[in-house]
């Protein structure tokens, strides 16, 4: 019988677990033991109060919303009528919302065609305001101030193409809370109003999934509309709950004494989301910034409980008061100030940083470094001049030095510039020819439409077109990939680039090299610290100044003329008070994705009109790709397939507040290319810009290969011999030695080489915005409206 295994000395002994056997030794710190009272931890009946006690006080805050909203002591519930089609019969349904019988009626008599609705018995008031067809900045101006949007729709189409790019705007802009009203269809059949019904349901359903539809043909249905606005739950737009804004109620301009140009603009208007101080700016949407001088409390136009002035007759049966477009009358009785502006407290309107370029360092030049540039001054030329020239004239004569490269900075985008004037170039002798042409041949008269000439003139901007669909295209196959010039040298074109080890990885210092334009620009310590802490205080401090719901009147210094100008001719005028620091210069960088109705290329550095928050402006801005490390790669084209950044030189805003992205066309019609969102104010952020020089095996051996067409000369060799090279199929090496003078290198990699691989060399460079911000932005020409379902970049106007 063999006898029991025995272990051998060479047996391995593992250490026991010695977790449980030493708690509280060193090594290990005892857990402090705490009661539940100085834990503060509640009991499960005590969370259950805890929870329902949030949960009420919730559910006050909302209904206190909704009763503060259009009563007494809040503001008018503010309604603006958007109609989607061309046949929504708009006027018919605000005819059916003027005539209740338990309200009082105000019209007001501007082009804009707004009403007042007072409600004495429901202690609620509404303003309605109708937002001009084919407006597009009238109706993105409304809806950042409205509290209920009412979209008016088409019985048979819901809305068409004009309609459906408006709708595109206002869902990227952010949209308020919103009711969807259909007038008329009467005079179809019972059953066939149902079909109907049915179909426009499911047309709505894709914008609108869980809306409900109302009919708007009699008064009873007129009554379930408003008391839907009046009770459904409020959308709050984020940008505009913290800051005081306004719509214009009335206006008036009073010129200064020394131009009629500039004066004081006395706006009237109820405060709404926050409490407006005196001393704090105010943005007139598409017009600027101002200040202001002082702040009055005039009597509320609509009041609930109206009181009687000594000297006019109280007429009860007349329903209908009128309302002069000023307001003068109203402004100038009974008029309290409120406060007035302290020069030493009020935001100053500068923008940027004015420059100082003795700022920097200077160290005082030494004994030596003075003799030296004395003896230098001394020293005689031998200088040829004209004949009769004095010494002192011929002391001022500078020397043509031959050969100097002071004045040969190579522009960043020298390829994309030559291209652009070879096509200028092109386009003049073209016309130079044709004007030749011209002369020498005699005219005729020829029965030709008149619609070809026309047709023919858009040629141009078709070339143009198809130019940059193909470095689109060629930069989709070849991503940054450049020709290496052979009239100049590698080393001189591209000696503002450098190498890196890894783009990921390799340090680059922000504030390395930065261009003149950041010498204008403030810059936060910390944004969003700052940003934290200033929402902060909003929130928690009691601001002073004019209450939320108080209809006030806001002297504007200061303003031109062209303010009051579009007043009158019916656009809105909107008031934004601005936080602090919100008037200043910064980088912006907005995070975008393509827009879906968008497929023209739109390449970076070309003009855009930007939407952000309250703000218009114009701008060339960068696009770079949206990425969690310190460096960030140029985009040369906005991809529709990804998200990216864009950047720009703006006033800055703080977050969040939505952007959208508009190019005008030659005919002055604007094209939705990109929505998205404010992403930060950072103007550390290092875009770098990449360029690919490629070349091509000749010979190929075991590890080694020789390269041509990547440099023509041996110099460029030498210079670039240090950066790493990389193949298309994922080889990785270097440049050993030239060979010849043609430019050819020896390479050595980590493998052999096919014969199809291409050798790959990266370049690097940061790149900055232009300093392009313009804010003014010309009003768009209205969309034409189509029926059809045609993509809306082929709806062309008459």
């Amino acid at each position: 019988m063999a006898g029991a295994h025995r272990a051998g000395p060479l047996k391995q002994q593992n250490k026991a677990h010695k977790g449980g056997k030493r708690r509280g030794a060193a090594g290990r710190v005892p857990v402090k033991v705490q009661s539940r009272r100085q834990r503060r931890e509640l009991g499960r009946a005590d969370r259950r109060h805890q929870a329902l006690q949030l949960r009420r006080q919730r559910k006050e805050a909302v209904l206190a919303e909704k009763r503060n909203l259009g009563s007494r002591d809040g503001p008018p519930h503010l309604v603006v009528v958007v109609p989607l089609h061309g046949r929504a019969a708009a006027h018919d349904a605000l005819r059916l919302l003027q005539s209740q019988d338990s309200a009082i009626l105000r019209v007001d008599e501007g082009k804009a065609g707004g009403f007042a609705l007072l409600c004495p018995q429901l202690k609620q008031r509404w303003r309605f305001v109708t937002a001009q067809t084919g407006d597009l900045h009238a109706a993105l101006d409304l809806a950042k101030v409205a509290d209920s949007l009412l979209f008016i729709l088409d019985p048979a189409e819901g809305w068409d193409s004009a309609g459906e790019y408006c709708l595109s705007c206002l869902f990227a802009q952010g949209l308020p809370s919103y009711a969807l009203a259909v007038p008329g269809g009467t005079d179809l059949p019972p059953k066939k109003r149902i079909d109907a019904k049915k179909k426009l349901s499911k047309i709505i359903e894709k914008r609108f999934p869980e809306a409900k539809l109302f009919s708007l043909n009699t008064e009873q249905e007129s009554s379930l509309l408003l008391r839907h606005l009046a009770t459904q739950k409020q959308r709050h737009l984020a940008f505009r709950d913290r800051r005081a804004h306004l719509l214009a109620y009335a206006a008036e301009f009073l010129p200064s004494p020394e131009s009629d140009r500039v004066g004081t603009l006395k706006v009237s208007g109820f405060v709404r989301g926050q409490p407006l101080d005196v001393n704090s700016l105010v943005h007139i949407v598409g017009h600027g910034d101002f200040q202001m001088s002082q702040v009055d409390a005039p009597p509320d136009p609509l009041s609930l409980n109206p009181r009687v002035v000594k000297g006019r007759k109280k007429t009860q049966d007349m329903d209908v008061q009128e309302d002069c477009v000023n307001g003068t009358e109203e402004m100038e009785e009974d008029v309290k100030l409120l406060m007035k502006a302290d020069a030493s407290k009020q935001e100053s309107l500068q923008s940027e940083v004015v420059p100082d370029p003795m700022e920097g360092e200077q160290t005082w030049p030494t004994e030596e470094e003075l003799q030296e540039a004395e003896a230098s001054q001394r020293a005689d030329r031998v200088v040829k001049v004209p004949r009769g020239t004095s010494k002192y004239q011929a002391a001022w004569i500078v020397e043509d030095k031959e050969g100097s490269d002071e004045d040969g900075d190579v522009d960043d985008d020298m390829d994309d510039d030559m291209m652009e004037e070879a096509a200028s170039q092109e386009g003049e002798s073209s016309a130079e020819e044709e004007e030749h042409s011209e002369e020498e041949c005699e005219t005729m008269t020829v029965s030709e439409c008149v619609r070809d000439d026309q047709y023919d003139e858009k040629v141009e901007e078709d070339e143009q077109m198809l130019e940059k669909f193909k470095q689109e295209r060629m930069d989709e196959m070849f991503p940054d990939e450049v020709d290496t010039p052979r009239d100049v040298p590698a080393r001189v074109r591209f000696q503002k680039y450098r190498g890196l080890k890894s783009f990921r990885t390799s340090p680059w210092d922000p504030k390395e090299n930065l261009p003149r334009d950041y010498a204008r620009i403030f810059q936060f310590q910390d944004f969003f610290r700052t940003r934290k802490h200033l929402f902060r205080q909003i929130e928690k401090e009691e601001a002073e100044g004019a209450l939320v719901g108080w209809y006030v009147t806001l002297h504007i210094s200061n303003v031109p003329v062209g303010v009051m100008e579009s007043f009158r001719e019916g656009k809105p005028l909107v008031l934004f008070a601005l936080l602090p620091h919100e008037q200043k210069m910064s980088v912006l960088n907005f995070l975008v994705r393509r827009h879906p109705t968008s497929s023209e290329p739109v390449k970076a550095k070309e003009e855009l009109i930007f939407h952000c928050g309250f703000r218009r402006f114009r701008a060339s801005p960068l696009f770079s790709q949206h990425t969690s490390a310190d460096k960030h790669k140029l985009e040369r084209f906005l991809r529709p397939d990804a998200a990216l950044v864009v950047t720009v030189y703006a006033p800055i805003t703080f977050p969040p507040a939505s952007v959208l992205l508009f190019k005008q066309r030659s005919n002055g019609m604007q094209d939705l290319i990109a929505t998205g969102s404010l992403l930060a104010v950072d103007p550390d952020r290092i875009i770098i810009k990449r360029l690919v020089l490629s070349g091509h095996p000749f010979k190929i051996f075991t590890k080694t290969a020789v390269v041509r067409y990547m440099f023509f000369n041996r110099e460029d060799v030498m210079w670039f011999k240090p950066v790493e090279l990389r193949t298309k199929w994922g080889r990785r090496g270097h440049i050993k030695e030239p060979l010849g003078t043609h430019g050819h290198m020896k390479c050595h990699f980590d493998g052999q080489l096919k014969s199809q691989d291409t050798v790959l060399l990266n370049l690097y460079k940061r790149v900055f915005p232009k300093w392009t911000y313009d804010p003014y932005v010309p009003e768009p020409v209205p969309w034409a409206r189509s029926e059809s379902a045609l993509p809306l970049q082929e709806v062309e106007m008459e």
